[in-house]
């Protein structure tokens, strides 16, 4: 089987040294194998994703030598994908829409906590046929949720496999009734990924760390939608002096301004680790 990567910022910032790893790491995988790397663009955030970034990541990557196959993919161009994904989930009953602001899910002091916070107590997956109705013909606003125990019923048990980790059995409930499509987006970071990750035939995915627990809702994605599950390879982050992961605010470790610094292309590599 080809092996098929890919490295999927999004545009909300500027590449910095913890993304040029990442990056490499999903280059190297593909090139060692003979088969793709493929670079995608994550910008389903309408509101803080930028083209201007966009622009200078791809320029940072070229400058590296990270050169990728085929064309970049940016998932604002393909929402009608998701959509007829999210028709499929809807059809059979999977998802929900969900009328609660904010301070309405921080007001569930007891709600039990995910890796993301507080799980969504499940107030609206409670609400009747037509008190949904009446919300929706009154313009609520809403996002759409997964109703993760259905899920898990109709899933089956499952597991995945991480190469530095070993074998997982799936949590489909780890995140809760997670978000599946947002209020001002006809998607969700684990939607997208998921449905893309398919339909780009990426076969190893590698990513960060703080990624794993992601990889419990993604599978279950994957076994409702009658998707293959890829190999995982969750690499280590990079930590500023703080201590914390490098992001984009950290403005030291950005890539550009490396480059207008004088550093070369090898220097910049020579900051990374060897592993």
């Amino acid at each position: 089987m080809t092996v098929v990567t890919r490295f999927a910022p999004s545009p909300t910032g500027e590449l910095h040294l913890g993304s040029a790893y990442s990056a490499k790491i999903a280059r190297d995988r593909a090139r060692e194998a003979g088969g793709a790397f493929l670079v995608r663009i994550e910008d389903i955030d309408i509101r803080r994703c930028k083209r201007e970034y966009e622009t200078a990541m791809l320029d940072d990557l070229a400058w590296l030598g990270l050169t990728w196959d085929g064309e970049v993919r940016r998932q604002s161009d393909h929402f009608a994908d998701y959509g007829n994904e999210l028709d499929r989930l809807d059809a059979r009953g999977l998802i929900y829409p969900c009328f609660c602001t904010r301070a309405d899910i921080a007001a569930s002091a007891n709600a039990p906590h995910g890796p993301d916070g507080p799980l969504y107590p499940g107030t609206c997956r409670r609400l009747s046929p037509a008190e949904r109705r009446e919300r929706r013909l009154a313009r609520r606003e809403h996002c759409l949720r997964l109703d993760c125990e259905k899920a898990a019923r109709e899933a089956g048990p499952y597991h995945f496999v991480d190469e530095t980790c070993g074998r997982f059995d799936g949590q489909p409930t780890l995140f809760g009734d997670f978000v599946i499509a947002r209020k001002d987006t006809p998607t969700s970071y684990h939607l997208s990924v998921t449905v893309d990750d398919h339909l780009q035939g990426v076969s190893l995915v590698t990513r960060g760390e703080d990624l794993m627990p992601s990889t419990h809702v993604h599978v279950l994605l994957q076994r409702l939608l009658g998707y293959e599950t890829p190999a995982y390879a969750h690499h280590r982050l990079l930590l500023g002096a703080d201590g914390k992961r490098l992001a984009k605010r950290d403005k030291s470790t950005s890539i550009r301004l490396l480059r207008e610094g004088g550093k070369t292309a090898e220097e910049v590599f020579s900051l990374l680790p060897k592993d």
